[in-house]
């Protein structure tokens, strides 16, 4: 079987791959028959294997890389955090002047209405 994993490595073994032809053997009902054959091109009966760069390292530096990608992790987690934050006390501040325009509107409604309720009073006498 040959198998691709990217362009990094290719492994070959000695097993012939089988294909499946369309061609009708037997014709029974209105379902043709398909058989299983060997495929016309051979493949070569030695083993290659190319290793990927990540198995060409020692422990010390899967340990390095793994450290590089945690501390990666970790710097662009501050970054998320600092922007979460960022935006939250934006959104409080804009909360914060909507209540103060919702409470002079509150206050302006209710002068408002008391002096409607002056001006009634008085003509009702």
């Amino acid at each position: 079987m040959l198998s691709t994993d990217g362009a990094t490595r290719a492994v070959c073994m000695q097993k012939p791959i089988m294909a499946v032809t369309g061609d009708e053997t037997v014709a029974t009902g209105d379902m043709p028959a398909y058989q299983i054959r060997a495929p016309a091109t051979a493949l070569p009966q030695g083993v290659v294997m190319a290793a990927s760069p990540g198995s060409l390292h020692g422990p010390q530096q899967l340990a390095e890389e793994a450290t590089r990608k945690r501390e990666l992790r970790l710097m662009k987690n501050r970054e998320a955090a600092r922007e979460c934050r960022r935006k939250k006390k934006e959104y409080v501040k804009c909360l914060e002047n909507r209540v103060a325009v919702l409470e002079n509107q509150n206050k302006t409604l209710i002068e408002e209405l008391k002096a409607l309720k002056d001006l009634y009073c008085h003509k009702a006498e």
